[in-house]
């Protein structure tokens, strides 16, 4: 199944490289179709694009039934609750410093102020990060669309989280549904809602909430059968639990943890989506610091003054390196035991 989310990723991403370099692909004829409400050109290359994505997640899965479906019919798949070593904690509380310092000491700065005597200034003493083309204080920018990027990344990823979880324990129902959500692209469907209602701040959000979900699902999902065809739930079941029991003893415990550390691996990428949607010209609009909307606006400086350009950048990379490093110490903690699980008999 990630085969398919690399190849639907990279579907999207094509729109971004096709729009930055001038490449007349695909991509960058359907979001101008899409900013010029060009329904019947939007309307081709969606189906293009749909098909490509829906094509690699038929032989994705037909590959993971092809390599897993023998032991997921015999149960004899090792279970999920296993020791996970001990996660490194400082490096995450470093990049979090890192980030949290940033944001502190560019809060209190105008992030509108101009000053057109000091355009894509270098980085001093009194702008730590640069001026952009317009003279703005580069730290001020950042630090204030960190507030939009990362709260609505953080918000998003949580209600992700919720609904695929709770649409990943009934794989029957929902399993349909996200086969189809899989093969969608977060910039496919922001086209879509541009052409719909044009563009707007609220456009990102929906575009990447509607499809945030889908990856959370299947992965809880596939977790599940892995957890149902182990032999330990085979005994528990035999000695007469019921279903809830094995939910709330056996199951939950084992999927929650790895979606979890999942869902924080995937926030640089919603914080990523978001920056990207704002870059191609779909979401927040100037003078709005969006971190994706800085990129955008200092792009044509970057040979000029690159620390325009890296200033935005490199937040989205240590944002990445936080979650990555969080990601590793997600755990529920075990009622009932104090201490390690023995292995050898009572006496």
């Amino acid at each position: 199944p990630n085969t398919s989310l690399f190849v639907v990723g990279i579907t999207g991403g094509a729109v971004a490289v096709e729009q930055v370099f001038d490449i007349p692909g695909l991509g960058r004829t359907t979001l101008q179709a899409a900013l010029a409400q060009d329904l019947p050109v939007l309307q081709a290359g969606t189906l293009a694009l749909l098909l490509l994505a829906a094509t690699a997640t038929a032989l994705a899965h037909l590959a993971t039934r092809l390599l897993t479906g023998p032991a997921l019919r015999d149960g004899a798949l090792p279970t999920l609750h296993r020791p996970i070593p001990p996660a490194r904690t400082a490096v995450p509380l470093v990049y979090g410093a890192v980030l949290a310092a940033v944001v502190a000491l560019g809060l209190p700065r105008d992030p509108l102020a101009l000053d057109t005597t000091a355009r894509l200034r270098p980085p001093s003493p009194q702008h730590p990060l640069g001026t952009d083309a317009l003279g703005r204080d580069m730290l001020a920018r950042v630090a204030h669309g960190a507030l939009d990027t990362l709260l609505l990344a953080l918000g998003i990823s949580a209600a992700a989280l919720a609904v695929g979880v709770l649409l990943g324990l009934l794989p029957r129902l929902s399993g349909p549904l996200v086969d189809t959500v899989n093969a969608l692209p977060p910039v496919l469907v922001a086209l879509l809602v541009t052409a719909v209602q044009g563009g707007g701040a609220a456009t990102p959000a929906l575009a990447v909430l509607a499809v945030a979900w889908a990856p959370l699902a299947a992965h809880t999902s596939a977790l599940l059968r892995q957890e149902r065809a182990t032999l330990h739930l085979t005994a528990t079941r035999a000695l007469g639990a019921g279903r809830a029991h094995l939910m709330r003893r056996a199951l939950l415990p084992a999927v929650l943890p790895p979606v979890t550390r999942h869902a924080l691996l995937r926030l640089p990428g919603t914080a990523l989506a978001l920056a990207s949607l704002s870059f191609l010209g779909l979401g927040a609009q100037p003078p709005s610091p969006e971190w994706g909307l800085l990129l955008a606006e200092n792009q044509p400086y970057a040979e000029r003054a690159p620390w325009a350009v890296l200033a935005p950048a490199a937040a989205l990379a240590l944002l990445g390196a936080l979650a990555a490093g969080a990601a590793g110490g997600v755990r529920l903690p075990r009622r009932g035991r104090r201490g390690p699980l023995r292995t050898e008999p009572a006496a």
